[in-house]
């Protein structure tokens, strides 16, 4: 029923729910895993801060992942609004949370 959404009117819970969530983790295990450190995504890379232990919010990714800094390139040219919202809610949504089941870790060098 069309008549109960407000499309003009966008708030963070009405933009979260429009990202989807089969995208979330994808954008992170592409982008992010080699260098970050987050146990729901089975990624242990060392060079960036563990997320697991930052537990940052999803305002501080999107704004970190936008604009770099702190050795970490800028992904604002190269990833889409909606890529960096999707990885941005994965991020603080999962960081620092006790898993409910096992993750397969990444396999690092692109292969099986």
């Amino acid at each position: 029923s069309s008549s109960t959404t407000t499309p003009s009117s966008s708030t963070s819970s009405s933009a979260a729910a429009a990202v989807s969530a089969a995208a979330r983790k994808p954008v992170f295990d592409s982008t992010c895993a080699s260098c970050h450190t987050l146990a729901a995504a089975g990624s242990t890379g060392t060079i960036g801060p563990n997320r697991d232990q930052l537990k940052p919010s999803d305002a501080l990714v999107v704004h970190q992942v936008t604009n770099g800094g702190g050795g970490m390139p800028a992904f604002g040219t190269s990833l889409s609004k909606s890529q960096i919202q999707s990885v941005a809610l994965f991020v603080s949504s999962v960081a620092g949370k006790p898993l409910k089941h096992k993750v397969k870790k990444l396999k690092s060098g692109g292969g099986p």
